[in-house]
């Protein structure tokens, strides 16, 4: 895969060309990350990318032509370009999903008080908002998508189950977590994990993951098809919370 970043602060990007996931898929040549300074395509001698919007208002609107330019510049036919913007639809492990099956993404990091309308109506293919607030930029709009993306790609980890487990890859959260030691200030890590007993374990983990759901997220269990396996683990749950109650 290959990524292409459109940002006024390409210094953003060095250190999270050195992190991690990041680096040792970029090390692995999983994918390439490049970022390219909309300032670069500006054609005002003081590199000036911004100009004060029509019809009056308070802050500058990003201006078209540089805009254009860099994204001509890395565009090709496999592209698919993404503006993060506050108004676009809102992320989610689908997505992520479906972005990572992709060839090249080209992101595009807005300033200011966004920029000119033309090119989100004519040279955008998505807009997406990872939340219902407002940031200064793109650019860690862009740096969540990248990494949420990146971890899908295949060899980006160490196994598919590092990511299957997760939360929202399947649309449900991931279950409870424990390490050493088996006993901290009284509180014990459930038996069945150190039964060895690996199918008691999946449907231990399964209950889990179900319980975090409905307990943090309740709305998520409305967008996926359940087994009847989950729908009778679901109603225990229900039953279980009510008797703590």
């Amino acid at each position: 895969m290959r990524i292409d970043v459109l940002t006024l602060f390409p210094e953003l990007f060095s250190a999270f060309e050195q992190w991690s996931i990041i680096s040792r898929a970029i090390e692995k040549d999983i994918f390439s990350l490049n970022t390219i300074n909309i300032r670069d395509f500006s054609r005002d001698k003081h590199r000036r990318v911004d100009d004060y919007p029509f019809g009056g208002g308070p802050g500058m609107v990003m201006k078209p032509e540089p805009i254009y330019e860099a994204i001509s510049n890395v565009k090709t036919e496999d592209s698919i370009v993404i503006y993060l913007s506050p108004q676009g639809k809102p992320y989610n492990q689908q997505i992520a999903k479906a972005l990572s099956k992709e060839k090249h993404l080209v992101f595009l990091c807005g300033h200011y008080e966004g920029i000119d309308s033309r090119i989100v109506d004519n040279f955008i293919d998505m807009e997406i908002s990872i939340g219902d607030y407002v940031l200064t930029g793109g650019e860690i709009p862009a740096l969540v998508l990248i990494e949420s993306i990146i971890r899908l790609l295949p060899g980006a980890l160490g196994s598919k189950e590092s990511y299957i487990d997760e939360s929202h890859y399947d649309g449900i959260l991931e279950h409870n977590q424990y390490t050493r030691p088996r006993s901290f200030r009284g509180l014990d890590v459930p038996e069945v994990l150190l039964s060895g007993h690996h199918s008691k374990i999946a449907k231990w983990r399964k209950y889990s993951a179900l319980k975090n759901t409905y307990i943090k997220r309740p709305d998520l269990l409305n967008g996926i098809q359940l087994t009847e396996e989950e729908i009778s683990m679901l109603q225990q749950i229900k039953k279980e919370l009510e008797g703590e109650n």
